[in-house]
């Protein structure tokens, strides 16, 4: 019996070598980054030089996948929610995804079915009007707004940023009389006269940003390119969120290939390159590890409970 044991042991060692060698090597083959919305904002510019260096690091085909579907960010993030846990499909999402998605009833977001590699980004999103706006701030809007119908683009009701937007305008006491989902909201979105106000990431409007008015920003601190603009958590303390971004990959993805993924991430956004950036566009660029996302995460949930009450 102990040398048929013997054998036994030696031949399952031998069929699963091939195995361990396999997961060793990764990455083996194309790796794909997904973002849930279209080209052109600091996600996407950060997620592929991300990508650029990935491949530079590993010899293999990194590419960027936008996925955009009408403001709704939620239809990429069930796309890597489906792939194997295996590193090959890594999700570059916002905030929304792993906070407010498990909460919508989608069988593939709930329980939230992701783990955090790092995030990377914490976008400078304002609440904006155009130029020849009859007011000149959040105070002048919502005199406005009482007496006259103000039109609010978004990039979807369910996300942090709308929700934050409509919870500031009922503490303050008025609403918006209609609201539409945009994929992109930019210097176009307000000259075309679509929307009167929007709330988008000041990236999208930054070749026109001195010719609109910048009534708020949503972060914890003002932004270095707009300095006089208060925070909504200036109007109210309880709506104290950020609008951050990061990488994740399906739970169960092993150990060691997350951290080869978070290894090119950290120098990618520490890089000169990448502060640059942030020093262009008021964008905090930095690198918090999955340990850290998750206790943000946890405590995003809890501030967004306490705007979903404001809101009912």
């Amino acid at each position: 019996m102990k040398t048929i044991s013997k054998n036994f042991i030696i031949i399952v060692a031998l069929f699963m070598l091939p195995f361990a060698i396999a997961r060793a090597e990764y990455p083996d083959k194309p790796v794909t980054f997904v973002i849930p919305f279209p080209p052109g904002d600091l996600e996407d510019i950060l997620t592929r030089m991300i990508a650029e260096d990935f491949q530079k690091t590993y010899g293999v085909s990194a590419a960027v996948v936008n996925k955009p579907a009408g403001g709704n960010p939620f239809a990429a993030a069930v796309e890597v929610a489906k792939a194997p846990a295996d590193g090959y499909m890594i999700g570059s999402f916002i905030i929304a995804i792993p906070v407010v998605g498990p909460t919508l009833g989608i069988p593939d977001l709930s329980p939230d079915p992701f783990t955090p590699i790092g995030n990377f980004l914490t976008y400078p999103f304002v609440i904006v009007a155009g130029k020849n706006a009859p007011y000149d701030d959040m105070q002048g809007l919502a005199k406005y707004a009482k007496k006259n119908d103000v039109a609010l683009g978004h990039f979807g009701v369910p996300l942090v940023p709308t929700r934050v937007t409509f919870a500031l305008a009922k503490k303050m006491g008025f609403s918006y009389a209609s609201d539409a989902a945009f994929d992109k909201l930019d210097c176009n979105t307000l000259a075309s006269g679509d929307v009167d106000v929007m709330n988008t990431t000041i990236q999208l409007i930054l070749p026109c940003l001195k010719d609109v008015k910048v009534l708020a920003s949503i972060g914890d601190d003002r932004i270095s390119l707009t300095p006089k603009t208060p925070t909504v958590k200036e109007f109210d303390k309880t709506l104290d969120v950020s609008l951050w971004n990061g990488l994740f990959v399906k739970k169960g993805t092993p150990k060691d290939v997350q951290q080869k993924i978070a290894k090119v991430a950290k120098k990618t956004v520490l890089s000169k390159k990448a502060q640059k950036i942030a020093q262009q566009t008021g964008a905090l660029i930095y690198w918090q590890d999955g340990k850290i996302v998750t206790k943000k995460i946890k405590k995003d949930i809890a501030t967004l409970e306490n705007i979903k009450k404001i809101l009912e």
